[in-house]
């Protein structure tokens, strides 16, 4: 089970690192997508997986679950969201500003000869 959640976790953060490396806005917010589900799979599985055992220490169970882990997966996914709307708000505006789909970052040519005081 622990090769199966590591190999997918570097499955996501492969796609993710690919997708983000592209000059086009959209796969960008997918491979920033598909990190941010790599980062809440490796944080769920940092807790260890544990079946049939509570998140709160009760006399009639053997044993708890740390629910440290799910709590933090629970407000990453809410963080994620809301970063990925805002991306995706930003991108939508940058298209439709400049009517083009790249990500480029480059800076306009100066027609001056420079060296201005």
């Amino acid at each position: 089970m622990e090769l199966l959640v590591a190999a997918a976790i570097g499955i996501l953060t492969t796609a993710g690192t690919y997708l983000m490396l592209r000059a086009y806005t959209f796969p960008v917010i997918l491979g920033l997508t598909f990190l941010s589900y790599a980062v809440n799979v490796f944080l769920f599985a940092m807790g260890r997986l544990a079946i049939d055992r509570p998140p709160v220490i009760s006399p009639d169970a053997p044993g708890y679950t740390d629910p440290l882990p799910q709590a933090l997966v629970l407000t990453a996914i809410v963080i994620s969201f809301g970063m990925t709307a805002l991306i995706v708000a930003l991108a939508l505006r940058g298209y439709l500003e400049t009517g083009s789909d790249r990500s480029t970052l480059d800076a306009p040519r100066r027609t001056d000869a420079g060296g201005g005081a």
